[in-house]
């Protein structure tokens, strides 16, 4: 079998799709994309094309080595992106050829189902209790918020107050046996993330994510280390070796890989393995679109340590497009008592509508992070 083509597909609301071709006739899809940055995105991917066509595309690990180490130059967010989407159709791809889910092909089910958990909070922390109510009222079990607006490094009390006012109203509207997980964005700095999670430690949360930007991890190792909630972060970290340090240094309860982002599911699964040996558990990242939850719940099915999977339904983002539009058959993401249960069609289990994707694909996106600044006209991180 030989790889013929790779064509990308830019569809609203800022997903990147990716079709790879073969000349049996077996077609494979992954999603590729770096929010913000899909075509820089899709051109990786068209780079990465030259090697491609012409080789077996059942030789994964072989063409993710070359992928990642034929480049002088290596890793981060574009190419590990571009990387991710690829690796994620090549095992679409075999599992067809096989007749067999991927998860089959990485040692088999640890379980037949996930807990997933919904997103009730926009970028701007509103309403979320009544949205929290809602998701348990849909069936969920745990949801997760933003917990601040932008905050200085220094900032006043009112804006942690507002913080704990929200995080109380969503735990005061579905009880103390709905997991909560609060998202500090990467927005707040070491100063105020050490009062916040003091403060929060009443609230008996799921985690808090991101406290600090992961590249701020080591400034402040005891306040994590010591807090009572757990503490999560990874979804901008891209390779095994990102998360090697962040591993070690005991400061982190919960990895969120994204493998739409760190390499697909060949690195996220040895990345998952790294966490299980310091018995860290894994929440995989996954605000995007339906091939990336597919390839996510692939990860899951075999992944001892994961305990949580993201998903986007109904997200704030998704605005002209939701998650179920693209898929042929929506029922394969059929939610029940707060879990999904792993796909087990062949390659990544689920059947893109083609079609519509092209359709859609005619109008794109150019989807952009906001740009957030602070009252004295400084950048504050969103």
């Amino acid at each position: 079998m030989k790889i013929t083509k790779l064509t990308t597909y830019m569809v609203p609301p800022r997903w990147l799709f990716l079709k790879i071709e073969t000349d049996e006739g077996i077609v494979g899809w992954g999603e590729p994309v770096l929010e913000g940055r899909a075509s820089t995105v899709a051109a990786a991917v068209e780079e990465l094309s030259d090697y491609l066509i012409g080789q077996d595309p059942r030789n994964i690990e072989d063409l993710w080595t070359v992928m990642y180490r034929g480049g002088f130059y290596r890793g981060g967010g574009i190419v590990m992106s571009a990387l991710a989407g690829i690796d994620q159709a090549l095992w679409d791809i075999k599992g067809k050829a096989l007749g067999v889910p991927a998860y089959e092909l990485l040692g088999g089910k640890v379980r037949d189902k996930i807990r997933v958990y919904s997103w009730i909070g926009g970028d701007r922390p509103s309403d979320t209790a009544a949205a929290a109510k809602a998701a348990v009222d849909r069936g969920f079990t745990a949801v997760k918020m933003n917990g601040t607006e932008e905050l200085q490094y220094i900032d006043t009390w009112d804006k942690v107050q507002g913080c704990l006012e929200n995080v109380q109203a969503v735990r005061d509207a579905v009880g103390d046996n709905v997991g909560i997980g609060v998202d500090f964005h990467g927005r707040v700095h070491k100063p105020m993330a050490k009062v916040l999670l003091k403060e929060l430690e009443p609230y008996k949360l799921m985690f808090i994510e991101e406290p600090v930007l992961s590249e701020n991890v080591n400034s402040m190792l005891e306040p994590l280390r010591n807090s009572s909630t757990p503490i999560a972060l990874g979804e901008r970290l891209f390779s095994r070796w990102d998360f090697k340090d962040v591993l070690a240094s005991g400061a982190v309860d919960i990895i969120q890989p994204d493998p739409s982002h760190c390499g697909g599911i060949t690195e996220a699964r040895k990345i998952a393995s790294m966490a299980e040996a310091y018995d860290v558990a894994v929440a995989l990242h996954c605000p995007l679109g339906p091939i990336a939850l597919a390839a996510n719940l692939q990860i899951d099915a075999g992944a001892y340590n994961a305990f949580i999977q993201e998903q986007s339904l109904g997200i704030h983002y998704n605005k002209s497009n939701d998650l179920l539009d693209y898929v042929n058959d929506p029922s394969v993401f059929a939610y029940e008592d707060g879990m999904v249960a792993i796909p087990d069609g062949p390659g990544l289990g689920i059947d893109v509508n083609e079609e519509y994707v092209i359709e859609r694909a005619a109008e794109g996106h150019r989807w952009r992070n906001p740009i957030w600044r602070h009252k004295d006209g400084s950048f504050a991180e969103w």
